[in-house]
């Protein structure tokens, strides 16, 4: 088949995913953002795959594979699934759609709200089995039963039908873009969020292939730059190490299927997102958009961080929003990271007398607008000093400044840890 009856027969395929898709919800929308328009001069519109019936695009792709299994004959069929997240929770809602069992791979120490919501999606037709601490041992688990059973097991992103349903996306913006006077695609940005890569080779492939392309941006974590790397070195490598933070995105080996298509694009089309940062972008959205979103969801906006106002004023952006599943548990550590980038939260650990007064002399070095927020002592003996770790946040950032200068002219011996990673991660 020549590549361009490829085009020709991707495309075909991703109308009829689209239009399959109407049974099971309606498009998302594509809105245009003021708030981020004004800020960066574009005029940027939010693809919002945070309001599919599950939060996020992965219903996409999962009722894609079953569509077609089900055109195959596979309604008996068992399928399986292993998956703490979206991915999860898309398969469980598609399986009750459609009347099929599925059985769903959880790690033991998924947290109980992600637990609850997959059964809630599926109901009587989803089991949900707990094994083990991690992820690959669940999927170690899901794949052997899959196997005994002759089950079907579904991916979340290294598969085509996946990939295929994922860029159902790619044709709803395409279509959706043209209902706004002046915004083109042919000069347009669109960022995509990149996990394991079956949302971003979808849609590029796509928008590629219906000559819909401008320039493609990709988001990923800086803790997990699966798709960086896999380009340096022109082929899926695994990473040796995966903050996982960023739980929706967090993939160590981008998928083999998405990187056939990804290879094409340079190293450099993939911003690196830094974990903290990130958190400063959802606290932004979440208090003037009254958007909320998970990590990953909020991956695409934060990279419009990245580029010189030159390069946006006037353009067509489009930024993929992922996902909006934020366990608001999470909520104190998201604040405390943002506190932390943007310079208004610090920790130090000071070496402090023993004696009376002391705490008053510290005190009276903070400024109207500094607050204790941590005290606490590391170490205190009988010794005439004692290690005492202190957090402080204050409204602007530059008052720290002024503050550690009080501290040098009071000759206290102090450490500044914040990004300290090592000590910040085991003390704070």
């Amino acid at each position: 088949m020549s590549a361009a009856a490829r085009k020709d027969e991707f495309v075909n395929a991703v109308a009829e995913a689209t239009d399959a898709l109407r049974s099971l919800f309606a498009e998302t929308p594509l809105q245009e953002n003021d708030y981020l328009s004004k800020k960066t001069g574009a005029r940027v519109f939010l693809k919002r795959e945070d309001l599919t019936p599950v939060r996020s695009y992965k219903i996409r792709g999962a009722f894609n594979f079953f569509r077609k299994a089900m055109a195959r004959g596979g309604q008996e069929r068992t399928f399986v699934c292993a998956s703490a997240g979206n991915h999860a929770q898309g398969f469980a809602y598609v399986c009750r759609h459609f009347g099929c069992k599925g059985v769903v791979f959880m790690p033991v120490t998924t947290p109980q709200q992600k637990i609850d919501k997959t059964r809630i999606f599926g109901g009587d037709f989803v089991e949900i089995r707990l094994i083990g601490d991690f992820f690959d041992d669940c999927y170690r688990a899901a794949l052997s039963f899959a196997e005994e059973s002759g089950g079907a097991m579904v991916p979340p992103f290294d598969h085509p039908d996946i990939i295929e349903g994922q860029a159902t996306v790619g044709r709803e913006i395409a279509e959706q873009i043209q209902s706004f006077d002046g915004a083109q695609m042919d000069d347009s940005l669109v960022i995509l969020p990149v996990g394991g890569g079956g949302l971003a080779s979808g849609v590029t492939r796509y928008l590629t292939a219906c000559g819909e392309a401008g320039a493609f941006a990709f988001a990923e974590p800086e803790g997990a730059a699966s798709l960086q790397q896999a380009l340096v070195q022109d082929r899926p490598v695994r990473l040796e190490r995966v903050d996982n933070f960023v739980d929706g995105a967090a993939v160590a080996e981008i998928g083999a299927a998405p990187f056939s298509h990804l290879k094409a694009f340079d190293a450099e089309a993939v911003h690196l997102v830094p974990e903290n940062r990130l958190c400063a972008t959802m606290i932004e959205m979440l208090n003037i958009e009254g958007v909320v979103l998970e990590p990953a969801g909020a991956l695409a906006i934060d990279t419009l961080k990245d580029f010189a106002p030159q390069d946006l004023a006037g353009r067509t952006v489009i930024a993929v929003v992922s996902g909006g599943n934020f366990d608001f548990e999470r909520l104190p550590d998201v604040k405390e990271r943002a506190l932390r980038f943007e310079g208004l939260k610090k920790y130090f650990i000071f070496r402090f007398p023993q004696r009376p007064g002391a705490l008053r002399d510290f005190l009276d070095l903070l400024g109207p607008e500094d607050d204790i927020t941590r005290f606490e002592y590391l170490k205190k003996s009988a010794r005439n000093f004692g290690s005492v770790l202190i957090g402080i946040e204050t409204r602007n950032h530059a008052n720290f400044d002024v503050l550690t200068q009080r501290f040098d002219a009071a000759g206290w011996a102090y450490q500044d840890i914040t990004n300290n990673d090592t000590i910040a991660g085991l003390i704070i």
